[in-house]
């Protein structure tokens, strides 16, 4: 039986970010760390200074479950957690020096996964990919903002 395209498409996504994720928390273990606490670094990385708040928004975390990464990191001394100097109940978060060689050194771990997974893959049917990617993602974020309750601080 022929399964139209579009629905295969969608089943091939979930199925293969699922097995993805796996692999990449099971190289994850091998260096010391999660896939949940490499994707909180690299993300601090690139916005140090973020309240857990924000962080937890952008990564879409419930805040008391990011709230048990960031203890986790803290207390292996690769992130830090700095009062806010506008919002005294707030922390801004920032990697210290052992988080930054750790996410760091993942880089190359990234880059060995990629060469991994895409194999022999060509150049253009990977930009044709993320093309595609790109569209999906767009009309995923329309379709969610669309069915979001007004009170979740969308306007109506």
């Amino acid at each position: 039986m022929k399964r139209p395209l579009r629905r295969e498409l969608v089943f091939q996504l979930v199925e293969t970010s699922r097995l993805l994720r796996t692999y990449v928390e099971q190289r994850a273990r091998q260096h010391g760390t999660t896939r949940a606490q490499w994707g909180v670094m690299s993300r601090l990385r690139r916005q140090e200074g973020l309240n857990q708040a924000a962080l937890a928004d952008q990564m879409d975390l419930q805040p008391i479950s990011l709230a048990r990464l960031l203890d986790r990191l803290q207390n292996q001394n690769l992130i830090e957690r700095r009062e806010d100097p506008t919002d005294r109940r707030a922390y801004r978060l920032y990697l210290t020096t052992e988080g930054r060689s750790l996410v760091d050194d993942l880089d190359a771990v990234r880059t060995d996964i990629a060469h991994e997974v895409l194999g022999d893959v060509d150049e253009t049917s990977i930009l044709s990919a993320l093309e595609t990617l790109s569209a999906i993602r767009e009309q995923t974020r329309t379709r969610t903002e669309d069915k979001a309750p007004a009170s979740a601080g969308h306007a109506a």
